[in-house]
C-alpha cells in the first residue's frame, strides 16, 4: 500500500511539473546608440527570437557599441552582441581596448558590411583626411568600434589622433547635432546604409554634406592589423547632397556570444534569424545581407560557436 501511495504521489508531481510552463530563457542583445543601425536591428532580432524560439525572451539594450557589447559578453551573462570584426579580434586576443583581458567570444554569424563614414559639411575646408589636422573631430563614443577604426584611419593617414586634432568622443546622433551647431568640424562613424542620423544631417536645410574619401588607406590598415578591411563605396544616391560616390573602408559585422553559451541555444538563435530574415529586412534593409554564402571559415577572424557550426553544416557550409 505504501509503495502504491508513493507511486501515486510521484505520478501526481510529475503531472504537475509537466503542466507548468518552461522557465523563460532571458537573453539580452547588445546593440549601439539609437542613431545607428545596431539598435533597430537588435530590436528586430529581439522580436524574432522572442516570437519564434520557444521559451526565450530577448531584449535589445542601448550600448556604446561593439567594445561595450564585447565587454558585456565577457561577463558570461546571457548576452549576444552585434560587433565589428576588428574589435572582436582585439577582444579575442586581449589587445588594444581589451589589453590583458581576453574575451571568450565566438561567432554566431556574419551580418552585413559596416561602412566607415568620415563626414563633414561645406565650409569646414575638409576635403581629405589630412585636412582634419587642426580641426575639431569626433571619433565615436568611448565604447564603440567606431573609435577603434577611426584611430586606425587617422594613423594610416600619418596623423596623430591626440596631437593633430581636438578630439571629441560622441555617438553618431550626438556627432550630427554637434556638426549642425558647428561645435565640431567632422566626425567618424562606422555603420550600415543608410544610417538614420547621417540621413538627418544630409536632409538638414543649409547643411551640405561632405563625405571624405579614404579607401587609399586600406592597404596600410591591413598591413598593420590584418586583412580586416576592404575598399568599398557609399553610392552618391545614399545621402542627399552627395556629389560623387564616397570611396571608403569597410569592415564586416558579426553576431557573437560567449563560448559558454550552450550549443542548442546558439543553434536556435541562428536558425530563427535566418528562417525569419524577411521580418528583419522590414526593420532595416541591411538584413538583406544576412546571406548563407557570407558564412565562410575565413569570414570571421575568431572561432565559430559550435551551435552555429551545426546550423550551417546542415545548410552544406563547412566552418571547421
Amino acid at each position: 500500500m505504501r509503495v502504491l501511495q508513493r507511486l501515486a504521489r510521484f505520478t501526481a508531481l510529475a503531472l504537475v511539473g509537466a503542466a507548468l510552463p518552461a522557465a523563460a530563457q532571458n537573453i539580452s542583445i547588445g546593440t549601439g546608440g539609437t542613431g545607428g543601425v545596431y539598435y533597430p536591428m537588435g530590436g528586430g532580432m529581439a522580436a524574432v527570437l522572442s516570437k519564434y524560439v520557444t521559451g526565450m525572451q530577448a531584449t535589445a539594450e542601448v550600448t556604446g557599441g561593439s567594445v561595450a557589447n564585447l565587454q558585456l559578453i565577457g561577463t558570461g551573462k546571457p548576452y549576444i552582441g552585434l560587433t565589428m570584426a576588428d574589435a572582436t579580434l582585439d577582444a579575442y586576443k586581449g589587445q588594444d581596448k581589451f589589453n590583458g583581458k581576453p574575451v571568450a567570444v565566438r561567432t554566431l554569424m556574419v551580418l552585413y558590411p559596416n561602412r566607415m563614414h568620415v563626414v563633414s559639411v561645406d565650409g569646414t575646408g575638409i576635403k581629405k583626411i589630412t585636412d582634419l589636422k587642426g580641426k575639431r573631430v569626433s571619433t565615436g563614443s568611448g565604447g564603440s568600434a567606431t573609435e577603434v577604426m577611426a584611430f586606425r584611419v587617422i594613423e594610416a593617414a600619418g596623423l596623430d589622433k591626440d596631437k593633430d586634432m581636438t578630439r571629441e568622443r560622441l555617438g553618431v546622433a550626438e556627432s550630427v547635432n554637434a556638426l549642425k551647431d558647428r561645435k565640431i568640424d567632422a566626425f567618424f562613424w562606422v555603420g550600415g546604409l543608410p544610417t538614420a542620423a547621417v540621413t538627418d544631417l544630409a536632409n538638414t536645410p543649409g547643411a551640405k554634406i561632405q563625405m571624405i574619401d579614404h579607401a587609399d588607406l586600406v592597404a596600410a590598415m591591413n598591413k598593420k592589423y590584418g586583412n580586416l578591411y576592404v575598399k568599398d563605396v557609399i553610392g552618391k544616391d545614399i545621402y542627399k547632397g552627395m556629389e560623387a560616390d564616397n570611396h571608403q573602408a569597410t569592415v564586416m559585422n558579426l553576431l557573437v556570444a560567449n563560448q559558454s553559451m550552450d550549443e542548442k541555444t546558439a543553434y536556435n538563435i541562428v536558425k530563427a534569424i535566418f528562417d525569419h530574415r524577411d521580418e528583419l529586412i522590414r526593420v532595416h534593409k541591411e538584413a538583406a545581407n544576412f546571406k548563407l554564402e557570407n558564412q565562410t571559415a575565413s569570414a570571421s577572424p575568431i572561432p565559430w560557436h559550435p551551435g552555429a557550426i551545426k546550423y550551417f553544416s546542415e545548410k552544406g557550409i563547412k566552418l571547421n
